[in-house]
């Protein structure tokens, strides 16, 4: 086991190490509307958006009641169902969902200063991505941009795992794939019971970034920025 300031480090990918927005709506998406449009079907835009982000909703609330992660072509069929008045293609479920996926990582930023922290802390660790994602590929296609996809062991994301943060069964799968304990890594991440309560409940010291102090957490677990991670794992 390796000594106890030397920990692996269990990151998470949205809200984390880049920024994005939790808007299903407020992006432009004016690609995924044309196609749908092409597909047949007769809506203004307000109402494309309007019905995507309901859609959306409905799926969410199914998995925050049992943890279970969706696909997101899971939600396109379901919304391509409701504006074109049909069953849709397979064909057309997965153009718009790549289409959509495209648009909507537009939006992710990538956060100055994080590529060089990430390749500091990789040296003597072990580090994971563990993230909440609707789309295999989304994250790690991410870390390739950034260049940071070769510093991580592992990418774990709920679509793969079957099941979202908070079940203990996607950090699990993450430890394994890193060969560690729970009490040999810490979690990071920006989200309370995601990032900071269900890593804890498996014994993996947790950092929430909260600088706004939200959440109750002890001040010495709690980050105004990633970037303060370094130090506080020095201390």
């Amino acid at each position: 086991m390796r000594p106890a300031h030397r920990p692996h480090i269990l990151f998470d990918f949205f809200g984390t190490l880049v920024a994005y927005t939790r808007s299903r709506a407020d992006q432009g998406y004016a690609r995924s509307y044309d196609l749908v449009r092409r597909f047949g079907a007769d809506l203004d835009y307000q109402l494309f958006l309007d019905t995507w982000v309901a859609t959306w909703s409905e799926f969410d609330q199914r998995s925050a009641a049992d943890h279970r992660e969706f696909p997101v072509t899971d939600v396109s069929a379901g919304f391509l169902t409701t504006v074109l008045g049909r069953r849709p293609s397979d064909a057309e479920v997965e153009t718009f969902t790549a289409v959509y996926v495209r648009e909507w990582s537009a939006g992710v930023r990538h956060l100055p200063g994080v590529a060089d922290m990430i390749r500091q802390l990789a040296d003597g660790r072990r580090l994971a991505v563990v993230s909440n994602a609707h789309e295999a590929d989304l994250v790690s296609e991410h870390l390739k941009a950034m260049g940071l996809l070769p510093y991580f062991d592992a990418v774990i994301t709920s679509i793969e795992v079957g099941w979202r943060k908070p079940h203990p069964a996607i950090y699990t799968t993450a430890l394994s794939a890193l060969g560690i304990d729970a009490e040999e890594a810490v979690f990071v991440g920006d989200t309370y019971e995601p990032d900071f309560v269900g890593p804890e409940r498996l014994g993996i010291r947790a950092f929430l970034i909260d600088p706004d102090r939200q959440a109750a957490v002890p001040e010495e677990r709690r980050l105004t920025s990633i970037l303060d991670l370094p130090n506080r794992l020095r201390g």
